[in-house]
């Protein structure tokens, strides 16, 4: 899913992953009355963009970013919100991008689909492939004479991952030593806001 800024702005953040994202130029809705634009939200208006922000984060069709919510919402071994990151944060892209593998998620997906990413010493190709804990995930030996990974090894350097994946910079490799935890997320996304709005 390819997005432009124009989505970042009407959203109020940068969901590209893009560097130089428009949004950090000019943080207001995108048209001629984009800096006037005072209307506040409706509660439904409030559920739909919360759910717009996460989708578009995670580079995700409509379709599948509601059923791993209505998945969430129909378990009950932990709390919904928590189900719902792990759903999102356990994808195979995801991952490779949480690793610094790739600058956005929309390249690490690329990067996945072209066959460059072996989990547990298999090449996957399924930028949706869900890991689990003590899962392993490397660079294609192969794959790293590319230009796309020429620099990957400085960049990785300054690079620190998440406290949940465990990374070997020097051969590119990268280990899932916990499930993420959701503090983080649930505080930069209203998660409650998003099952009330599938659960309407």
């Amino acid at each position: 899913m390819r997005l432009n800024c124009k989505t970042c702005r009407r959203l109020g953040m940068s969901v590209c992953g893009r560097e130089k994202c428009a949004y950090k130029r000019k943080p207001y809705p995108p048209g001629v009355h984009g800096k006037a634009f005072r209307r506040g939200l409706s509660e439904f208006g409030a559920q739909l963009r919360d759910k717009q922000r996460v989708k578009f984060l995670y580079g995700l069709r409509e379709r599948q970013f509601r059923n791993y919510v209505l998945r969430a919402i129909s378990q009950r071994s932990v709390p919904t919100g928590e189900a719902v990151v792990a759903s999102l944060e356990m994808r195979l892209d995801n991952i490779t991008y949480r690793l610094g593998f790739a600058q956005t998620r929309a390249a690490a997906r690329q990067i996945v689909n072209h066959g460059h990413v072996i989990v547990n010493g298999k090449k996957v190709t399924i930028p949706s492939h869900r890991l689990k804990v003590g899962d392993e995930i490397e660079i294609r030996s192969l794959s790293r004479q590319r230009a796309l990974f020429v620099d990957l090894g400085a960049t990785l350097k300054k690079y620190a991952p998440p406290a949940w994946l465990e990374l070997d910079k020097t051969n590119f490799k990268g280990k899932v030593v916990s499930l993420p935890q959701a503090e983080d997320f649930i505080k930069s996304y209203n998660l409650s806001s998003i099952v009330e709005y599938y659960s309407r």
